[in-house]
């Protein structure tokens, strides 16, 4: 039997490098995508996987991986996603063409199943709370604004279903929802909190109000991995379905911590534009999945404020060290 090989994109990113794990358990050959940038320091959850450094802004950088490699599974994370920028960022139109070429290139190559991360900010949240892949409308409807963002990702979902269908080969996307865990970046609003509290500044948040669910990184990246070794194909939702309230989450990452006194809830105004409910339908990714979480919230919560505690006494310590 041929064994099953996995081309992972943006592997060294927050979400990707956590698939990797699962695929080589469940038996890929795997083979990881990531920048020049985190090249010099591979992160140890992609230990088992063959590396390639590769632009994938660059056509002639994808044909060559993919010709190199030949995957018969293709995982796609690499997209912009810093926080304050890429969701008006012109790089999205980017990263749809160059979706579109690796497309092409892995169908060349003798690819044939291919899942792609898409993102909750797909769907209309002025029209819906609980999103469904079926039912919800999306993000681009006549008379509704829309950022670059969601833009490229709907083009590139919709890029996608084409392509499959032409083709012949077995396609799925992922829409992410809320994550957060060890490594995210700083600004992002779990990974902020847990700093300033760490640091003994106060952490000034919304209201709090605002409905979410919220699951563990290497969950998110472990649900790639089973929706890839699956058969499922179109979006499925990738979330844990559980409502909790921004407040209720901040006040758990707080009293793990030791600091509830340092939260502030209410310093700040909530966006007019952030929805009071927006969480997943995950019927699919359970059902016909058959996935379900693995790291339970405060669990989660205790890995992640412990794995920024280390890195900031680390960093001090480094810093002290300094002439």
């Amino acid at each position: 039997m041929t064994p099953k090989k996995a081309l992972v994109t943006g592997a060294g990113g927050f979400i990707g490098r956590w698939s990797v794990p699962r695929l080589i358990a469940t038996g890929y050959e795997v083979h990881a995508v990531v920048g020049r940038m985190v090249a010099h320091e591979i992160p140890a959850p992609l230990r088992g996987a063959t590396i390639h450094c590769a632009d994938l802004l660059d056509p002639a950088s994808i044909d060559a991986v993919m010709q190199a490699v030949k995957p018969s599974h293709l995982l796609h994370f690499a997209w912009i996603a810093t926080p304050g920028v890429y969701r008006t960022s012109p790089e999205n139109y980017r990263w749809v063409a160059a979706g579109e070429h690796l497309l092409r290139s892995f169908h060349a190559a003798g690819g044939v199943r291919v899942v792609m991360a898409g993102s909750c900010a797909e769907y209309d949240w002025s029209r819906v709370g609980v999103c469904d892949e079926r039912t919800s409308p999306l993000a681009d409807a006549e008379g509704t604004a829309i950022t670059p963002y969601a833009e490229g990702k709907i083009a590139m979902h919709r890029a996608l279903a084409r392509f499959a269908s032409a083709h012949g080969i077995s396609a799925a996307s992922g829409r992410i929802f809320f994550q957060y865990g060890p490594d995210e970046h700083p600004a992002r609003l779990i990974a902020s909190v847990i700093i300033n509290l760490l640091r003994g500044h106060e952490a000034r948040c919304t209201h709090g109000r605002q409905i979410r669910s919220f699951l563990h990184v290497a969950d998110v990246g472990c649900a790639f991995a089973a929706l890839l070794d699956s058969d499922v194909e179109g979006p499925v939702n990738i979330g844990s379905g559980e409502p909790i309230a921004l407040a209720q989450m901040l006040d758990r990452v707080a009293l793990q911590i030791g600091r509830p006194d340092l939260l502030r809830l209410g310093a700040r105004s909530a966006s007019p534009s952030e929805p009071p409910l927006l969480i997943p339908q995950v019927e699919r990714l359970r059902a016909e999945v058959g996935w379900r979480p693995h790291v339970g919230l405060d669990e989660g919560i205790c890995d992640t404020v412990a794995w920024w505690r280390e890195k900031l006494t680390r960093a001090a310590g480094e810093s002290e060290a300094r002439p």
